[in-house]
């Protein structure tokens, strides 16, 4: 297999190993939603069977807590293997030594997620179930970063400075870590409300305000990751309002929340997914920045692009 095929598989690979971690999170959202973490009290079997021999199916309709609980540990089996493969493949595959490592550290999150989730089981901890959410938003973010970094977009010599958006681009994402660590604070301790609303506020602002500077620039490239992160974060302002809306009401419309409903599982749940998916945007959107940077240096200054693929370098970097 050619170079280029090879990295078009890689690539391919990254992303749907992102895509499969989505599948895990949406069970393990709903199962917080529902508040079914502890649908069953052992981490390795769930009601005496073992994990992979449980009937789950029969749990559809019937008891939606195991359901969702038992499906998301099986989406957690189904992400570790996965997470193998994509291992296997790079180290077959990738010439690039910084990458295949990266694809170990994906195993390595995947393994520490998968060992959290058993340990909040085991420990009935909340604490651990709202370290065992943020790191999820670690581990996605390292999968997206994979699929940047396998792409064909990673080996284009950019020529503008943009040094001036690194430091936008560190910041979004520390706000956007907050914004999301509030988050689970409400989700699982019942705090934090007005900090995580008056941070939305600001953060917000932040993402337009990136918005405009990077628009400035002359790269597409990072324009185009920004202003996804735009029309993401604005998706998720509607989405935590409608949350909102049907878990505490809105008394000048007369509207009354239905607890437990469909319409309050499904929003809150989607507004949870979201803000996987925008910090992952915003550190995407910052590895563009860093790596368009130091392109438009290693031009300038002559110097050897590092991490580039070998049809842009010559050589394994």
């Amino acid at each position: 297999m050619n170079s280029s095929k090879s990295q078009l598989w890689l690539n391919r690979m990254a992303i749907s190993t992102a895509c499969v971690a989505m599948v895990t999170i949406l069970f393990g959202a709903l199962t917080t939603t529902k508040d079914a973490g502890m649908a069953f009290p052992h981490w390795l079997y769930s009601d005496a069977y073992p994990m992979p021999l449980y009937p789950w199916l029969k749990d559809f309709g019937s008891n939606w807590n195991k359901f969702l609980e038992h499906g998301h540990r099986l989406a957690g089996m189904l992400i570790g293997l996965w997470s193998i493969a994509l291992v296997v493949l790079n180290f077959r595959l990738e010439q690039r030594s910084v990458i295949r490592w990266m694809s170990v550290a994906v195993l390595l999150g995947v393994i520490c997620q998968g060992i959290l989730g058993g340990l909040r089981v085991e420990q009935n901890s909340r604490v651990l179930a709202m370290f065992h959410g943020a790191f999820a938003a670690v581990v996605v973010s390292l999968m997206a970063s994979m699929a940047v970094a396998t792409s064909k977009q990673w080996n284009e010599q950019g020529t503008t400075n943009v040094d001036h958006l690194k430091p936008w681009a560190v910041v979004i994402v520390l706000a956007i870590a907050i914004q999301y660590l509030l988050g689970g604070l409400i989700r699982h301790r019942g705090t934090g409300l007005h900090e995580h609303l008056g941070m939305a506020v600001l953060f917000y602002l932040g993402i337009w305000v990136n918005a405009f500077i990077v628009h400035r620039s002359k790269e597409s490239w990072l324009k185009r990751s920004a202003w996804l992160l735009v029309i993401l974060t604005t998706t998720q302002v509607l989405l935590g309002l409608v949350a909102w809306l049907f878990k505490y009401g809105f008394a000048p419309w007369g509207f009354v929340p239905v607890m437990n409903s469909m319409e309050q599982l499904l929003a809150r749940t989607v507004h949870s997914m979201f803000g996987i998916l925008v910090f992952a945007t915003s550190v995407v959107h910052a590895l563009r920045v860093f790596r368009m940077a130091h392109l438009a240096q290693s031009v300038t200054e002559s110097r050897p692009v590092l991490f580039a693929s070998p049809e842009l370098a010559g050589e394994v970097s």
